[in-house]
């Protein structure tokens, strides 16, 4: 595997080897022991999840207060516009997000630690996204940052106005958010 750096330092890209054949390809979609000699500390993963989606369905802001969690996220079947935001405060970049298109053809997964927000928006007929989390989803540490918030000016490429769950419609405002990073 080849980690790629993005524009926020702790965010990472992770491209794994791929082998193809006439058959079709083979790759290993995780290591524990590699990926940790790449990031340079210890992860342990809790929780496995899927989400299926159409195109033009945008999830998320999301992050946890209090059970934090990392994630490694990939996309199994379609594309996707995966993003993160860094919401820890002492950090240099505080406010700044990451976008990267992740997809069954290219094979990249991102790399999300803690104190990050994440979304991401459909750009296929449909699509499978996974991710590996380091700690339980629970629901009264779940928070929602609005996907369109001005502050953020995160640049989704939208072909019309996206499809946005009711509870994510009511997201707090970045400034109005409450971060304990």
């Amino acid at each position: 595997m080849k980690i790629i750096d993005t524009n926020i330092s702790d965010v990472k890209v992770v491209v794994p080897d791929v082998f193809h054949d006439k058959r079709g390809f083979f790759l290993e979609s995780f290591n524990q022991q590699r990926f940790e000699e790449q990031i340079g500390f210890s992860v342990h993963f809790v929780q496995d999840n899927h989400s299926h989606s159409r195109r033009n369905v945008l999830r998320g802001l999301h992050y946890q207060v209090g059970l934090p969690q990392a994630k490694l996220v990939r996309v199994t079947q379609g594309v996707v516009f995966d993003v993160a935001v860094d919401l820890r405060k002492s950090s240099s970049t505080f406010g700044k997000w990451v976008g990267r298109i992740l997809s069954s053809e290219n094979h990249e997964q991102l790399w999300i630690p803690e104190g990050f927000a994440h979304g991401f928006y459909v750009l296929s007929t449909t699509a499978d996204l996974q991710y590996k989390t380091t700690d339980f989803w629970q629901a009264d540490c779940e928070r929602i940052i609005k996907w369109d918030d001005r502050t953020l000016d995160i640049q989704w490429p939208l072909s019309n106005s996206p499809d946005v769950s009711e509870k994510d419609a009511a997201g707090s405002d970045f400034l109005h958010s409450d971060f304990f990073f």
